[in-house]
């Protein structure tokens, strides 16, 4: 693959710089409740030397009654300054599962400005790779930094619906394939199973090689183009709550197509509404 501090990085790119004094890691694990992990737990055991958590809830528009739903900017700006990530810094995201919350986190860097990569194969490749890893805590400064909010990377549930109507972007969904048919029930209870009219399916996990890292060239292509999905063409992402939609944002920032924003409020809310359309199979 090759390294890119605006999208994607390797393990071997991160150990190279590991001691950068304007190098900042960033774990953003977060977890399904089903998966039975605690992250904050894990993050205490066991990290990237120079890692600060990130609570992804934390991060997220309190007012809200959808999950993780993106903050306001100057949410966004204090919690970045109290973890001491700021303007100049080379910022690097991971997360324990591979590639998951960190893409997340990687987009709401986007949406407010910053640059930010997501380590490929994430915390369980470091890991394989016998790389160090640490329970130290390391030492925090407040630093600045600026947030410029850039809207057009985030679709609201009246944006999305009308692009279903009008047909202006392609809609695309990272959901498993038995939930975007709605032959399998949503985790949240009193969602409604189906996906968006006219949207494709790209489950997430099919951007992954068989190790957990991020398809590369042709082969990420296709992981779209065999879902009817055009390159070409604007792409609205959406998942269940607008965390694995960010890997397909990731992946196809990775193919230089820079003409996709991502619905915030996901199927949560999509599912939600008895007077949104839906469709199944």
């Amino acid at each position: 693959m090759t390294d890119d501090p605006a999208t994607l990085v390797s393990t071997r790119w991160l150990a190279a710089r590991l001691t950068s004094p304007d190098l900042r890691i960033i774990d953003a694990s977060w977890y399904l409740p089903d998966m039975n992990r605690d992250p904050r737990e894990e993050y205490a055991e066991a990290h990237i030397p120079g890692a600060r958590f990130l609570d992804l809830d934390d991060v997220s528009d309190a007012r809200s009654a959808l999950p993780h739903m993106a903050p306001p900017p100057e949410k966004f700006l204090s919690r970045m300054r109290r973890m001491g990530v700021g303007d100049g810094h080379t910022i690097v995201i991971y997360d324990g599962a591979g590639i998951f919350s960190a893409a997340r986190v990687w987009w709401l860097m986007r949406l407010f400005g910053q640059t930010s990569a997501v380590l490929d194969g994430g915390l369980p490749k470091w890991r394989e790779e016998g790389r160090p890893v640490t329970s130290d805590l390391p030492g925090v400064r407040d630093r600045h930094m600026t947030v410029t909010h850039r809207p057009h990377l985030m679709h609201d549930v009246t944006q999305v619906a009308q692009a279903a109507k009008l047909g202006h972007a392609q809609i695309v969904d990272a959901r498993s394939a038995p939930r975007f048919r709605g032959d399998e029930a949503e985790p949240r209870p009193g969602l409604r199973a189906g996906h968006i009219p006219g949207s494709k399916n790209v489950p997430y996990r099919t951007l992954f090689n068989s190790d957990g890292t991020m398809k590369d060239g042709a082969d990420l292509a296709r992981a779209f183009i065999a879902a009817g999905v055009d390159l070409k063409k604007r792409v609205i992402t959406t998942c269940g709550s607008g965390v694995t939609a960010a890997i397909l944002n990731l992946g196809l920032a990775r193919l230089g197509h820079a003409d996709h924003a991502l619905y915030d409020g996901s199927w949560a809310e999509w599912g939600m509404y008895p007077d949104l359309r839906i469709e199944r199979g």
